[in-house]
Formats: structure tokens, sequence, C-alpha cells
């Protein structure tokens, strides 16, 4: 079995893994596994853009809007950092050599999605995610201190007394390797591989929200699950492609069977997704009409020329024919509790970006603002173990290699069946809290 050491482990290289890893100290080592190619994040699928404030007297606005998405039941401090750092890491991407779309005259130009009350969304094209992630992997890529492993699985934490010392995880051919950690930083991603129809790639499997329950580590929300009401509907298996909201921002319209409107088109995601499930319902179809026609051409070419290409690709040109469309699973609001600096309540380990929950979102996640949230929390946690290490350290008296020979042990009795009873862990937690509710 090979065994590895480092000085902090990030576990998945999304654009919050990938943040994490720029901001650790350049004399400690970083190891970075993924679970697929290191392409294959959800973060490279982001289509509609990242929130930033605009100015002060936008803070308000952004504030409220937020929480109302949320339904109030975000954590306001959380969202306070969220936006007070924005502009901060807009800046940073900028540096890194994000291509955020610009007005004639050079200023920044922003687009507005579903319950936002103002224009205060940066983007590129409609390939923001896809933009920012491949500028943070080659800026990672260039470090020398940072060491990237593709298709590595995490199976379970390796601990004791509450105290994180690293993983067991297995590669590609199913051989068995240890990490051993000063600290490690969760950043795997969401649950959609758990749904038949999901927008996310299907490796994202929610093994964190799993391993955490194995632990007994604090969970937020688990119940809570967003369905984006508008993916391109499709009879082929396989993810669902995503028609962004900032099509429906900038004007698109949605119809039912005969053509008519029938709900306003920038409402919150969970309204959006009900109005549209209930149309369904009363047409007796398996999708509602979206007219991307009334946007113009050259909107269409210029703002989502990718989305124009793939529903080319499915038979639809949208500048000259609305496409069918159906809700789909799209994001994980819960996850695992974290405080304002991302901390778990395990020693050594930290959760980032969606298999996080930092109390942002609340009951629904605001348009665009999952990249931002992911970006700032994840510079935090490594801010935090960076004030950790100067401080007094606590020196654990620990038998790593037996500590691991007991973990492959127990995974070795499960290997078959780890991964439905991992998915069945997740379900049934969510069942009891939601029961609960």
């Amino acid at each position: 079995m090979q065994n590895y050491k480092t000085d902090i482990l990030i576990v998945g290289t999304g654009a919050s893994g990938l943040f994490a890893a720029l901001h650790c100290p350049i004399d400690k080592n970083i190891l970075m596994i993924t679970k697929d190619a290191v392409e294959n994040s959800d973060s490279f699928l982001a289509q509609g853009g990242i929130c930033v404030l605009r100015d002060e007297n936008d803070y308000d606005s952004f504030m409220e809007d937020t929480l109302k998405a949320g339904h109030y039941e975000n954590r306001r401090e959380s969202v306070d950092i969220m936006i007070r750092s924005s502009r901060e890491v807009i800046n940073e991407l900028i540096g890194y050599g994000v291509d955020f779309a610009k007005q004639a005259n050079g200023e920044l130009n922003y687009t507005r999605e579903g319950c936002h009350s103002k224009a205060r969304i940066l983007f590129h094209e409609d390939i923001t995610g896809k933009e920012i992630t491949r500028n943070l992997l080659k800026a990672v890529q260039k470090l020398p201190n940072v060491h990237i492993l593709e298709y590595v699985t995490m199976l379970d934490l390796i601990e004791q007394d509450n105290t994180c010392f690293g993983i067991l995880a297995k590669d590609k051919n199913d051989e068995y390797l240890t990490i051993e950690a000063d600290n490690t930083i969760l950043a795997s991603g969401g649950i959609g591989g758990l749904y038949e129809h999901s927008t996310n790639y299907p490796h994202l499997t929610g093994d964190a929200i799993a391993i955490a329950l194995r632990h007994n580590i604090k969970l937020e929300n688990p119940d809570y699950v967003q369905i984006h009401p508008t993916s391109l509907y499709t009879n082929k298996p396989g993810r669902s492609f995503l028609i962004s909201e900032s099509v429906r921002g900038e004007g698109a319209k949605l119809y039912d069977k005969d053509g008519k409107r029938f709900a306003n088109e920038v409402l919150p995601r969970d309204l959006m997704t009900a109005e549209i499930k209930k149309q369904m319902a009363k047409d007796n179809m398996p999708y509602v009409w979206l007219d991307m026609t009334v946007l113009g051409k050259d909107v269409i070419l210029n703002h989502f020329p990718h989305i124009y290409e793939k529903c080319l690709e499915e038979g639809f040109d949208v500048t000259k024919q609305w496409i069918p469309i159906v809700p789909a699973q799209h994001y994980y609001m819960g996850g695992i509790h974290v405080d304002k600096y991302s901390k778990t309540t395990m020693n050594n380990l930290y959760a980032v970006g969606e298999t996080s929950c930092n109390g942002v979102h609340g009951a629904n996640r605001l348009a665009s603002n999952s990249l931002l949230e992911g970006l700032v929390f994840a510079k935090r946690a490594v801010n935090k173990i960076h004030d950790g290490e100067n401080a007094q350290h606590k020196k654990y008296d620990i038998d790593f290699a037996q500590l691991a020979n007991n973990v492959q042990q127990n995974i070795d009795r499960e290997k078959i069946i780890l991964a439905q009873e991992y998915k069945k862990a997740i379900f049934n937690e969510m069942d009891k809290v939601r029961s609960a509710r």
C-alpha cells in the first residue's frame, strides 16, 4: 500500500480546492486528490457568473437578496463575510487571468439573474465557471509545492479522539493508499451523482457527507437540495445540460404548452421550480417551453454561445426555436457544518465549497453566489490553518500506520457495498432531518 505524507491535504480540485491551494504558504507541501480527471469538477460547469458587491450602496440589497432567496434561514454573519470579501476575490481572479466580460468603455459588465434586485454578476460568456477554474488550475500547476493525484477516491478518514490525521483512499486500480496530513480540507463537491437527473457530474456522490456521518461530524441542513428550474429536456441518459438562469435574467420567457407565459421568470430557484412543475402537471407534459429568441441573435451568440452550440447539437436553434426545459437536481445547500473559518467539528479538518455548509445559502441558494462563497471560505480555511500553526500547537502521539490499518480492515469488510451504504446513509439522514422539521 502506497503511503503519502503532506502538510495539507485538499480533497477535490474544483474552484474552492484550487483557491485554497493558491493561498497555502509556499513552504508547505500540499497534496490534492480528485476522484476523476482534474477538469471534471462541477466548478467547470458553472455557466451564469459570480456575484460581487458593486459598491457600498449595493450592500443592503445584496444582503437582502441573499437572505430572501434563502428564506431568511441564512447565517447573516457568513453572508456578510462573503459580501465584504467579494471585491478582493474578484481582483485576485482577474490577477490570475480570468477574463470577465467588459463594456465598450472597458468597464466590467454586470448581468442580473433570478431574485437579484440589480445587476451585480460578472461573467465570461456562458462558461464563467470554466473560465475561473481553468485559470486557477493553471496557477496551481505552476506551484512547486503542490502535487495533484487524479482518479483517487477518498474512502474514509483516519482519526483518533475526534482529530483527523489523514485519509484512506483508493486509486483507479482499486489499490489502497494512505495520506497522512497535518490538516485536511474537504472540497469534494455535492451529491448530484446520487440522483437520476442532475446537472452534476455523476462521480460526485457526496462521499464526504457520508464519511462525516460515519464519524459523527456535525452536518447542517442535510435535506436542503436545490433543484434548478431549467435543464434541457431529453430522453438521453446521463448528466442534464443546464440552461443558465442568466438567460432568464436577460429576458428569456417561459411558456406553457399553448405558448402562454405562466410565471415571473426571475423568481428564486425553488419558487420557479415549483411553478414549472405545477404547469407541467397542469399541461400533462414532461416539460415547458423556454423562449430565447426574444433576446435576439447577437445577445445569444455573444453571451450564450455554448448554450447555443449545445442546443444546436440537440436539434434546436435557440435563435429561431423555443426549447423544452425541465427542472433537475443542481446544488446542495446543506453539508458538513463549518464555522466562519470553514472549520468542522473535528480537529484539523476543514470543509469548503458545496460539501460544506457555512450558512450563506440558507434554504435556497441565490443565483451566482456559489462560486463566490466557495472561494471566500476556502481562503479563510487556509488562513485559519496558518494562524493555528503560528499559535501554541498540540503534539499528537499516535501510530498512524496502525490507525490506517484499522480503517483499512473496516473498509475491507464493506468494500463491495460501500458506495451503496454511503448513498443509503445520506438519504436516511435527509429523511430523518426532513421528518423532524
